[in-house]
């Protein structure tokens, strides 16, 4: 019993390793292919516990999620109207049909993606030198990419891949040129301030100019109308004293010759020379201005 125990120890541990190399797993992130003497004999997709023929069978993955194809470097391109602009873009990708793919690339995943940049690269070559600057650049940029990708799927179906999406980040002017398109747009804008500064200080003179014309005229009219008041004062003031002339001539005298005594003898050093029998001293006589000074 104990010499078959040996036997039975090691034909247990060759029928587990014969069922450890029959089992395989498939991520749910991967493909799998079952080759058989070089051959692929299924596909498997589904996830999970799958069994093969030992050491006759054997297991391949492919990724099966989708990619990023990301250029590190801006490719020159040139435009319909022969204008260089610096492309940057990326690609969205995928294994769709991994007998395929391993038919023409092998499990070098690499390879797949050069042939990818390439095919898109050319792609965008062809629709960049079809349009426009304005339409690559904003006017259009959604027709490019659809026209790109529809090109570049068509090409990759051959290998087994598809092209989820094609996209340019950015596009600019080579450094040299956009230089030179800065220092056109700064003398543009410098034209078009000293422009506007000389039509301003135009703007200024005449607006200056008009104010002083109308500050003109609004004296001229101040002057005249203080001028037509005080007319209008002094021919009412003279009315009046012609009224109280004529009601009382007597009384009329007597305030002008005050007023007369009032300003002549305003300062105590002014000096007056007249004859005492003048009318100048009629009211400073007795009886004021009676008769023989009655």
């Amino acid at each position: 019993m104990n010499s078959r125990l040996p036997v039975f120890l090691g034909l247990a541990l060759f029928v587990l390793v014969l069922l450890s190399m029959s089992v395989f797993t498939v991520d749910q992130r991967n493909y799998a292919l079952v080759f058989q003497m070089g051959e692929i004999k299924r596909f498997e997709m589904e996830p999970g516990l799958k069994f093969k023929l030992p050491l006759i069978q054997d297991v391949k993955n492919f990724d099966r999620r989708i990619l990023t194809i990301d250029s590190p470097e801006s490719e020159l391109f040139q435009t319909a109207e022969k204008k260089n602009v610096l492309v940057d873009s990326f690609v969205k990708w995928r294994i769709k049909d991994p007998a395929v793919f391993y038919r023409a690339f092998g499990v070098e995943e690499m390879r797949a993606r050069s042939r990818l940049e390439q095919t898109v690269n050319a792609v965008l070559r062809e629709e960049f030198g079809t349009r426009q600057m304005h339409d690559v650049i904003s006017g259009k940029r959604q027709d490019l990419m659809a026209a790109v990708k529809a090109k570049a799927a068509a090409d990759s179906v051959q290998y087994g891949v598809e092209i989820v999406d094609v996209r340019v980040k950015r596009v600019e002017l080579p450094t040299d040129v956009s230089d030179s398109v800065f220092r056109r747009m700064e003398a543009e804008r410098k034209r078009v301030a000293n422009e506007l500064r000389s039509t301003g200080g135009a703007e200024a003179e005449q607006i200056k100019a008009d104010a002083d014309k109308r500050s003109v005229v609004v004296e001229a009219e101040a002057y005249r109308e203080a001028q037509k008041i005080r007319g209008e004062g002094d021919a009412k003031a003279a009315a009046i004293y012609a009224e109280a002339f004529g009601r009382n001539p007597e009384f009329y005298r007597f305030w002008r010759s005050m007023d007369a005594y009032k300003q002549t003898f305003r300062s105590k050093s002014d000096v007056l020379v007249v004859d005492p029998s003048s009318d100048f001293f009629k009211y400073m006589k007795n009886g004021g201005g009676k008769e023989g000074g009655k």
